[in-house]
């Protein structure tokens, strides 16, 4: 057995606790594939219920990050129309990157949920409150992940992923009509 898969314990979540949702990118928000266009263009495809989930959360007290492996002007340009803040891109070591986040914010791992989907994604999940991975991830991710989503990657696993947290934070009612009222309903 390779060593990172073994999981430290856990304690069990506590939902009032939770500030942060981070995501990884490539398998996550999308379906993991890559298309290089002309001139080097990167292009990636995004679900849109995914992005309505994201956009609930902007209606509660929870955050979303996004590190990514990679670096995409696609990925960018989708955490801009989300109004998504924090985004960290080519990062190798995803560890490092999150415990600089969440000294920014002042926060700590048990104020995390991550989800991820590949080997650089490990690090992280060990120490999140909460470990997702969407059901396209590795077998071996799916091993180590505390949840594994019905949906897979860039197929509304993140939007699963809000709707849990909303529901298990007691806020999916309150973030639904929060939204409602903004857009005049």
């Amino acid at each position: 057995m390779i060593n990172c898969l073994i999981r430290p314990s856990k304690r069990p979540v506590a939902w009032n606790e939770i500030r942060l949702l981070v995501l990884d990118c490539d398998g996550v928000l999308t379906n993991g594939k890559i298309i290089y266009g002309n001139n080097e263009q990167d292009i990636k495809q995004f679900h849109a219920a995914d992005g309505m989930g994201l956009m609930l959360l902007r209606e509660t007290p929870i955050e979303v990050a996004v590190i990514s492996g990679r670096s995409s002007q696609a990925l960018s340009k989708r955490c801009e129309d989300l109004q998504i803040k924090i985004l960290r891109q080519g990062v190798a070591k995803k560890l490092p990157v999150l415990s600089e986040i969440l000294e920014e914010k002042g926060l700590d791992f048990d104020n995390v949920v991550y989800m991820g989907d590949d080997w650089n994604d490990i690090p992280p999940m060990r120490r999140a409150a909460l470990s997702v991975c969407p059901s396209s991830a590795l077998a071996e991710i799916k091993k180590v992940a505390d949840m594994v989503t019905e949906h897979s990657g860039g197929e509304g696993a993140v939007r699963e992923l809000v709707n849990f947290i909303l529901q298990k934070k007691g806020l999916y009612e309150r973030a639904i009509n929060r939204y409602l009222e903004s857009i005049g309903c």
